[in-house]
């Protein structure tokens, strides 16, 4: 086969598209992978032709130098394709189905991945349970913000859609599948958001509005999105949320001008180690600001669901324990309310299909809501910038010019 153009890691602040190696069913040296993967068959494996790979803030936080991710990486978790090659072990995916693949790398054979838990696979990366594409310390698995990629155990991963045709006029909702749409619900599911819940969700990111649009598919009486980005806080609006603008201050006072109590029932953390503080303190990083509040603005006995990224290694971190990802969390606030925590990767595939399924039929929009906006992979590192500065739009590649923009 021909070559293969991708989008790396080329230092903080920095990524570039580059020409490199089309993908074959066995994973070599290169940065990233883990040296015990090189070498490592991947028979169970197919090559997909990239139709939709997205820009994510977790890629955003190693764009920005904040994690220990080397040079040279390609990047992308978020993937989309049609089959054009598949392993000698694939027995039930075809040439030419097209699928959306969970950013979550599973065996589909551990103890965790029979228990569905997925999201921390014991098999494929030989440092810790857990593993993605394109991601630090995650393996090593090449990721797919290229024109094609190499995704293992297909038939144990892949979620195909039933109908090409179908898939194709839907395909900037189907991308988000793959990481935002799930994480999203998973957030808010796990924060135990049913119908009649009020909620809260921390950041009005793209996986913060994802998270908006699942609890209100849950069947949520209001939904409130607090962010610091007016932009994002507009976006939020645009499909029914209530809003919270945290630069204003803590967002007690707000949240009881809505709903005339100063709690929730659900809170959701949709930022991650990135936060920053409220009020006079906004312009500050404060990476446990987040967690403190969604504590102190759930009721008592309520959950909190944790989608939002937090991390063992921060390079860029102001103090040496958040460094090694230690913050300054009030647990004992937590443990006063009986709070329930859940956090870690989402198991994408505990939820995929049935979402794919609310996408086929109608019951929800979410590209229109994350404000979906495809670009070429060419303008990838032009698409980082933006994300970077702030715009309330999901990026979403089109390394093959599949998509019909327009």
């Amino acid at each position: 086969m021909g070559g293969n153009k991708a989008v790396s890691y080329a230092g903080p602040g920095k990524v570039e598209v580059i020409d490199t190696d089309y993908p074959t069913f066995e994973l070599k040296d290169g940065p990233g992978v883990n040296p015990a993967n090189v070498g490592r068959k991947v028979n169970h494996g197919v090559i997909l032709k990239v139709v939709a790979t997205n820009i994510c803030g977790s890629d955003q936080h190693m764009v920005r130098g904040r994690t220990t991710a080397p040079e040279g990486l390609v990047l992308g978790h978020e993937i989309t394709g049609e089959v054009v090659e598949t392993g000698p072990d694939v027995e039930f995916i075809k040439e030419g189905d097209l699928c959306s693949v969970p950013f979550n790398i599973a065996c589909g054979r551990c103890q965790n991945c029979k228990e569905g838990k997925t999201g921390i696979c014991l098999n494929v990366n030989p440092d810790r349970p857990g593993s993605a594409y394109g991601y630090v310390d995650m393996g090593g698995w090449v990721g797919g913000q290229a024109q094609y990629v190499l995704v293992p155990y297909a038939d144990w991963n892949l979620l195909k859609f039933p109908d090409k045709d179908q898939a194709m006029e839907k395909i900037m909702d189907l991308t988000m599948l793959s990481d935002i749409f799930p994480t999203g619900y998973h957030g808010v599911f796990t924060a135990g958001v049913r119908t009649g819940s009020t909620v809260y969700i921390a950041g009005a990111g793209p996986v913060g509005l994802a998270a908006a649009t699942a609890a209100q598919l849950l069947g949520a009486s209001v939904v409130i999105v607090g962010d610091l980005n007016k932009e994002r806080l507009a976006q939020a609006r645009s499909f029914g949320c209530e809003t919270v603008d945290v630069s204003e201050g803590d967002p007690k006072d707000q949240i009881e001008q809505i709903l005339g109590v100063p709690e929730v029932d659900c809170g959701v953390d949709a930022v991650g180690f990135e936060a920053h503080g409220q009020g006079k303190e906004a312009a500050e990083e404060k990476p446990a600001t987040v967690l403190n509040t969604v504590m102190d603005i759930t009721k008592a006995g309520g959950a909190l669901g944790i989608p939002g990224l937090y991390v063992t290694g921060d390079p860029g971190a102001k103090d040496e324990a958040a460094k090694v990802g230690s913050l300054s969390i009030r647990i004992g606030l937590g443990w006063a309310k009986s709070h329930s925590f859940t956090t870690g990767q989402c198991p994408v595939m505990r939820y995929h299909r049935q979402l794919m399924n609310a996408i086929l039929h109608d019951k929800t929009q979410i590209a229109k809501n994350v404000n979906a906006t495809a670009i070429s992979i060419d303008q990838a590192p032009q698409g980082y910038k933006d994300f970077d500065s702030g715009v309330a739009k999901k990026f979403v590649l089109n390394p093959n010019e599949m998509i019909k923009v327009g």
